[in-house]
């Protein structure tokens, strides 16, 4: 096929031999198959933000540290420069991940670099050596949607280890090769310690598994896996091989308002004598 545009940089660079076909599109990229040298890979190629439909991005970004105060305070105002290195920001953030995510154990497509928008990574196939289907795109018994369920629970907990919540996991970005599934599409990839939405999002990645594995395996609809995993995280228990019961019994213990009161009061009478004495040692 025509080589596309944005890939014509890495074939005349030596990166990509040649273009087989295009694998998908979808709301952020275009994926492609494509030749590098004996290897088959896929080159995801990341749309301009103007073209690119992912919603409250914000939320995603929020948290994300750039070293050079030159580039931060240009992406704070919003000048040229800034969108993009705010772009490019977006882009590294998947390739960071996979490497983050892989030297973590959580079953993601090896990549070998992000450049110039276009990330390489590893080709995703089933046992046969086709294009490894999507999860949404399988059919399972109650007991192949239990094992993978708790396959990808245990990637979610390593994840969550690694720092990493993926925020936008459904069964269409979760792939299935000849070893089980493997999680895919990060860009949008948050930092679990300083993004507020992380608790949120995590939550959401891990019922949507619920609900599409409980599709097939009826039981796993009544799990509660994300407050579990999360107050683990919390409280710092969550090890990569922990393994949950998806059981979460809620605190039924009140606060004590009473005691939280009084101690704001001290503090206030606290502060209010600092105060005081500061103005008698100005007068």
């Amino acid at each position: 096929m025509k080589i596309p545009k944005r890939i014509l940089p890495l074939v005349e660079d030596g990166l990509i031999d040649d273009v087989t076909s295009r694998l998908m599109s979808g709301k952020e990229a275009d994926i492609y198959v494509v030749h590098c040298g004996d290897e088959v890979r896929c080159a995801k190629v990341y749309k301009e933000a103007s073209k690119r439909n992912f919603k409250k991005s914000v939320q995603y970004t929020e948290g994300r540290k750039v070293k050079n105060s030159r580039r931060a305070r240009a992406m704070e105002k919003g000048s040229k420069f800034g969108r993009q290195e705010q772009e490019k920001l977006w882009q590294n953030a998947e390739v960071d991940a996979l490497y983050l995510l892989a030297a973590a154990g959580v079953r993601v497509p090896e990549p070998f670099g992000c450049i110039d928008g276009v990330l390489l990574m590893e080709l995703m196939t089933d046992g046969e050596g086709g294009i490894a289907p999507r999860l949404s795109d399988i059919v399972m018994t109650e007991e192949e949607a239990l094992e993978d369920h708790a396959i990808v629970i245990q990637n979610i907990v390593r994840m969550l280890c690694a720092g990493i919540v993926h925020g936008d996991l459904s069964e269409f970005n979760v792939l299935v090769d000849q070893y089980g599934p493997v999680i895919i599409d990060l860009p949008q990839a948050v930092n679990a310690a300083s993004n507020n939405n992380a608790k949120a999002m995590l939550a959401r990645d891990v019922d949507n598994m619920r609900r599409y594995f409980g599709e097939f395996a009826p039981s796993l609809l009544h799990s509660n896996y994300a407050k579990e995993m999360w107050e683990l995280y919390e409280n710092g228990e969550l090890q990569p091989d922990t393994v949950l019961t998806g059981r979460f019994k809620e605190s039924t213990k009140k606060a004590d308002v009473g005691s939280v009161m009084a101690q704001i009061e001290a503090a206030r009478k606290e502060e209010q004598m600092r105060q005081e004495r500061l103005r008698e040692n100005n007068a």
